[in-house]
């Protein structure tokens, strides 16, 4: 069980670093058009979008290989450890601010995540 345990926070870092990356690319996107010149410029130039995909291919290949070996009743909520992740990612790459009533949220979901991996 502590296998599937470092499986999945692995896997949630992988797949919250891709989302936080796709922000970070969006941003430095310039606004959007249906131009030649706005693809080659802000998406197939764009850095911090290949790293999200590498980031996103890394964690999906890592998620095929969970649901390969483990019951898929124990993988999927274990996904949910992302949230935490994505909090802390929130507050301190962004700048965000985050309220108790998310804090408790997230906490419930991490109280489920235990209960399942019990």
């Amino acid at each position: 069980m502590f296998r599937l345990l470092f499986l999945s926070v692995v896997q949630s870092i992988l797949m919250c670093s891709a989302q936080s990356l796709f922000k970070v690319a969006a941003n430095n996107m310039a606004p959007f058009t249906w131009t030649w010149s706005f693809f080659h410029g802000s998406v197939l130039t764009n850095w911090w979008l290949l790293a999200a995909g590498a980031c996103g291919i890394a964690g999906v290949i890592e998620w095929m290989y969970m649901l390969k070996s483990y019951p898929f009743s124990q993988v999927y909520p274990l996904s949910s450890m992302s949230f935490l992740f994505g909090m802390f990612v929130a507050i301190i790459f962004f700048k965000e601010t985050v309220v108790w009533q998310q804090w408790v949220g997230v906490f419930l979901i991490m109280c489920g995540c235990g209960l399942i991996a019990r």
